[in-house]
């Protein structure tokens, strides 16, 4: 007898790491639902959908994020898609006691000392961070949940120059993609995210043509994570 699929519902379907995630082979059925069919700012579109699809995951990676400007310009929109719209899947999850994985940001620790662990104070360093936290606040009242404090980029890196002096832990969204389907069965909070260094020593090992920046004008100069939690996992 063929062995029936775990099934997830993934929101933010057509944004830049669920297209690099449907090209990754895994052993799920997934569902990609449009706006049309799971509007995060609808609870009552989210429960009917899940209900529908009774899935064992639903990870939620639907928000606002760039231009980081947008948070500071429209705080009304950040504050719905992200803290709102999160509280809804949060709240619907609940009813049906389905495994919920949330897509936080590393920009939640405060980017002074860098190589941060996930029980280590928070205090996000701009306004999509404490959106963002906001979103973790809500998912934190929910004990079957993960969350994945991320920080992760497009492949290959898009920028013609990169900051020399910030630190941090980037990684590309495939190398995401192929371990998530090893995450989904944890709880908690979990930093996820690549070797620490500065943000030119990665772009650089891509692109050795690329230009140094200074990048203290807009980040704190150490916002890496501590990634002990996730090589212990990834290693069993």
């Amino acid at each position: 007898m063929k062995k029936k699929l775990k099934k997830i519902i993934f929101t933010g379907g057509t944004g830049r790491f669920a297209n690099v995630f449907k090209n990754i082979k895994n052993n799920y059925k997934i569902y990609y639902p449009s706006k049309k069919e799971l509007n995060i700012l609808n609870k009552t579109s989210i429960i009917k959908y899940i209900k529908r699809i009774k899935p064992n995951y639903f990870i939620h990676a639907a928000g606002l994020s760039r231009p980081m400007s947008i948070h500071d310009k429209n705080i009304e929109k950040s504050i719905t898609l992200n803290i709102i719209g999160t509280s809804n899947v949060v709240i619907a999850c609940s009813k049906f006691k389905t495994k919920l994985i949330y897509f936080s940001t590393g920009y939640v620790y405060p980017g002074s000392n860098g190589n941060y662990k996930e029980t280590d104070p928070l205090k996000p360093f701009n306004k999509y961070a404490w959106s963002k936290l906001g979103g973790e606040s809500s998912v934190k009242l929910y004990d079957n949940s993960l969350i994945l404090r991320l920080i992760m980029c497009e492949k290959p890196f898009i920028h013609k120059s990169a900051y020399h002096d910030i630190k941090t832990n980037f990684i590309f969204h495939d190398e995401i993609a192929k371990i998530l389907p090893k995450l989904l069965n944890k709880k908690g909070i979990l930093n996820v995210g690549g070797k620490i260094q500065t943000i030119y020593s990665f772009a650089k090992k891509y692109n050795p043509n690329i230009k140094k920046t200074s990048g203290k004008h807009y980040f704190p100069k150490n916002i890496s994570m501590n990634i002990g939690k996730l090589n212990k996992i990834l290693k069993k």
